[in-house]
Protein backbone atom coordinates (compact mmCIF):
# COMPACT_ATOMS: atom_id res chain seq x y z
CA UNK A 1 0.00 0.00 0.00
CA UNK A 2 3.09 2.84 0.44
CA UNK A 3 3.91 2.10 -2.97
CA UNK A 4 0.45 3.08 -4.42
CA UNK A 5 -0.17 6.07 -2.10
CA UNK A 6 3.69 7.49 -3.15
CA UNK A 7 3.05 6.49 -6.55
CA UNK A 8 0.02 8.44 -6.85
CA UNK A 9 1.76 11.25 -5.02
CA UNK A 10 4.87 11.53 -6.93
CA UNK A 11 2.79 11.33 -10.38
CA UNK A 12 0.43 13.73 -9.22
CA UNK A 13 2.82 16.33 -7.97
CA UNK A 14 5.69 15.90 -11.28
CA UNK A 15 2.36 16.48 -14.06
CA UNK A 16 1.31 19.07 -11.61
CA UNK A 17 4.24 20.92 -11.61
CA UNK A 18 5.14 20.21 -15.33
CA UNK A 19 1.28 21.21 -16.35
CA UNK A 20 2.00 24.31 -13.98
CA UNK A 21 5.55 25.36 -15.24
CA UNK A 22 5.88 29.04 -15.49
CA UNK A 23 3.24 28.96 -11.79
CA UNK A 24 6.07 26.95 -10.29
CA UNK A 25 9.05 28.04 -11.08
CA UNK A 26 7.32 31.42 -9.87
CA UNK A 27 6.88 30.31 -6.64
CA UNK A 28 10.49 28.91 -6.47
CA UNK A 29 11.88 32.91 -7.16
CA UNK A 30 9.68 33.45 -4.94
CA UNK A 31 11.50 31.59 -1.91
CA UNK A 32 14.15 32.99 -0.05
CA UNK A 33 16.37 29.61 -0.79
CA UNK A 34 15.55 28.66 -4.04
CA UNK A 35 15.74 32.15 -5.46
CA UNK A 36 18.87 32.49 -8.17
CA UNK A 37 18.10 28.20 -8.56
CA UNK A 38 14.92 28.20 -9.82
CA UNK A 39 15.14 26.98 -13.52
CA UNK A 40 16.99 24.24 -12.60
CA UNK A 41 15.05 22.95 -9.32
CA UNK A 42 11.92 23.67 -11.64
CA UNK A 43 13.39 20.89 -14.15
CA UNK A 44 15.06 18.65 -11.23
CA UNK A 45 12.08 17.82 -9.10
CA UNK A 46 9.57 16.77 -11.45
CA UNK A 47 11.95 14.93 -13.55
CA UNK A 48 13.47 13.32 -9.60
CA UNK A 49 9.65 12.84 -9.17
CA UNK A 50 8.82 10.54 -12.26
CA UNK A 51 11.91 8.94 -11.68
CA UNK A 52 10.51 7.79 -8.09
CA UNK A 53 7.27 6.70 -9.29
CA UNK A 54 9.12 4.51 -12.26
CA UNK A 55 11.20 3.10 -9.57
CA UNK A 56 8.16 2.32 -7.15
CA UNK A 57 6.14 0.88 -10.24
CA UNK A 58 8.50 -2.26 -10.47
CA UNK A 59 9.15 -5.06 -7.41
CA UNK A 60 13.02 -5.31 -8.80
CA UNK A 61 13.61 -1.10 -7.98
CA UNK A 62 11.04 -0.90 -4.97
CA UNK A 63 13.38 -0.29 -2.33
CA UNK A 64 15.07 1.88 -4.30
CA UNK A 65 11.44 3.55 -4.57
CA UNK A 66 10.88 4.24 -0.85
CA UNK A 67 14.56 4.89 0.08
CA UNK A 68 14.71 7.94 -2.61
CA UNK A 69 10.83 8.71 -1.56
CA UNK A 70 11.92 8.38 1.95
CA UNK A 71 14.59 11.18 0.87
CA UNK A 72 12.73 13.02 -0.84
CA UNK A 73 10.15 13.75 1.84
CA UNK A 74 12.24 14.16 4.04
CA UNK A 75 14.06 17.37 2.25
CA UNK A 76 10.57 18.61 1.16
CA UNK A 77 9.60 18.35 5.18
CA UNK A 78 13.09 20.09 6.12
CA UNK A 79 12.05 22.77 3.70
CA UNK A 80 8.55 23.48 4.65
CA UNK A 81 10.03 23.40 7.97
CA UNK A 82 12.64 26.13 7.08
CA UNK A 83 10.59 28.01 5.99
CA UNK A 84 7.90 28.71 8.16
CA UNK A 85 10.72 29.14 11.17
CA UNK A 86 13.44 30.73 9.47
CA UNK A 87 12.26 32.49 6.73
CA UNK A 88 11.46 36.26 6.47
CA UNK A 89 9.19 35.58 3.80
CA UNK A 90 6.75 33.17 3.09
CA UNK A 91 5.51 32.68 -0.65
CA UNK A 92 2.41 31.23 -2.39
CA UNK A 93 1.65 27.78 -1.68
CA UNK A 94 2.14 24.53 -4.30
CA UNK A 95 -0.29 24.51 -7.11
CA UNK A 96 -2.82 21.68 -7.55
CA UNK A 97 -4.91 20.12 -4.56
CA UNK A 98 -2.22 21.15 -2.30
CA UNK A 99 -2.69 24.81 -2.57
CA UNK A 100 -5.51 24.47 -0.82
CA UNK A 101 -3.65 23.88 2.25
CA UNK A 102 -1.53 26.28 4.32
CA UNK A 103 1.92 25.58 4.86
CA UNK A 104 1.49 24.25 8.54
CA UNK A 105 -1.29 21.66 6.75
CA UNK A 106 1.44 20.92 4.23
CA UNK A 107 3.98 20.24 6.69
CA UNK A 108 1.58 17.69 8.58
CA UNK A 109 0.85 16.20 5.24
CA UNK A 110 4.32 15.82 4.44
CA UNK A 111 5.01 14.34 7.61
CA UNK A 112 2.77 11.70 6.95
CA UNK A 113 3.67 10.87 3.36
CA UNK A 114 7.75 10.96 4.83
CA UNK A 115 6.12 7.88 7.45
CA UNK A 116 4.60 6.49 4.66
CA UNK A 117 7.73 6.16 2.79
CA UNK A 118 9.55 4.68 5.59
CA UNK A 119 6.87 2.06 6.32
CA UNK A 120 7.57 0.93 2.90
CA UNK A 121 11.35 0.32 3.56
CA UNK A 122 10.64 -1.45 6.59
CA UNK A 123 8.43 -3.99 5.34
CA UNK A 124 9.88 -4.84 2.22
CA UNK A 125 9.87 -8.05 1.91
CA UNK A 126 13.46 -8.98 2.40
CA UNK A 127 14.70 -12.16 0.90
CA UNK A 128 17.07 -14.62 2.89
CA UNK A 129 20.11 -16.38 1.05
CA UNK A 130 20.24 -19.00 3.96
Amino acid sequence: MPAVLLTILFTYASISKLLQYNTFRFQLDQSPFTTGYSGLIAWFIPAIEIITTALLLFPVTRLKGFYLSYGLMLLFTVYIYAILHYSYFIPCSCGGILSKMNWEQHLVFNIIFTLIALTGIFTFPFKSKA
